[in-house]
């Protein structure tokens, strides 16, 4: 005797399985954080930095590819971590590879599948890149990365937004910066009593002096519908680097300004409503004697 009392046959087959378990679990995490730890110092810079010499001109692929390959690596670690704890004999029992792929899919849905598929197609869009203005039914904004499942949008309030890819590939684009330059229009309504010719020079005035404005394409203005109560008539200019500029306030600086010189030049802008009242109206004081 030892003076340590021996220890019941289910207790030592307890604690030689959680032995077991332990030894396992340490070798499942050890693989794991080494590959991983390996792959995000190493292979994840050098795929980014391969794709990025291949498409300079084209972020979103490298943001994506970093995703992916992200994803591609949790993967591989956990993958090699089974096999370091003793499990790699189950990966080749087909029977339980598709069991296990069936509940996958039955678990992820299709909805997050079909996002996957939608973010590959965004991504091979050469008209879909990280850094351009898009507009969609649902809202409009800078797109700033394309992930598994959504794409990540910056909107006007300076809001970041995770929108479904499959919002994005099921419904219509409009990529209005999406060139070198960007038309502005401006709509006023001037009254059909005014001067159309005196309107127009001054909207082409106000665009020519503003700073933002290019010279060529020219500022043009023109009358665009003879209405029912008004004559609408519309500036059109142009700016350069429309991604880089605050388009809303440079909208809201030629709108002052248009106002302003149409009341210097004493130009009326159209009431709101169909009908306006004008004249005069005179109080006479009558004698008590008539």
């Amino acid at each position: 005797m030892t003076g340590l009392t021996a220890l019941p046959r289910w207790a030592t087959e307890l604690v030689s399985a959680y032995d077991r378990v332990l030894s396992e679990l340490f070798w499942f995490l050890a693989a794991l954080a080494v590959v991983y730890a390996l792959g995000q110092v190493v292979v994840v810079p050098f795929v980014v930095r391969v794709v990025r010499a291949r498409n300079r001109n084209n972020p979103t692929i490298e943001t994506a590819v970093r995703t992916y390959v992200r994803v591609a690596l949790i993967g591989f670690a956990t993958l090699t971590g089974v096999i370091a704890a003793g499990y790699g004999s189950v990966l080749t029992d087909s029977a339980i590879v598709i069991a296990a792929i069936t509940f996958v899919f039955g678990i992820a849905g299709q909805q997050v599948f079909g996002s996957l598929i939608s973010g590959i197609f965004l991504v091979a869009d050469p008209d879909f890149n990280v850094g351009d203005w898009i507009a969609w039914p649902g809202g409009e904004g800078t797109v700033e990365a394309v992930d598994f499942r959504v794409t990540r949008v910056r909107t006007p309030d300076n809001e970041t937004i995770s929108v479904p890819n499959t919002e994005l590939t099921s419904n219509a684009l409009t990529r209005p910066y999406g060139r070198d330059t960007y038309r502005i229009t401006e709509a006023v309504y001037v009254a059909y009593d005014e001067d159309v010719e005196r309107a127009l020079m001054a909207l082409r005035s106000v665009a020519t002096d503003t700073e933002a404005v290019l010279d060529e394409p020219a500022p043009n203005a023109r009358v665009l519908d003879p209405g029912e109560n008004a004559v609408t008539v519309q500036a059109e200019l142009w700016v350069d680097d429309p991604g880089d500029r605050d388009v809303a306030t440079l909208r809201s600086d030629f709108r002052r300004e248009v106002k302003r010189r149409f009341d210097e030049e004493e130009i009326a802008i159209a009431p709101p409503s169909a009908q306006s009242l004008s004249g005069e109206l005179a109080v006479t004081e009558r004698s008590t004697d008539e």
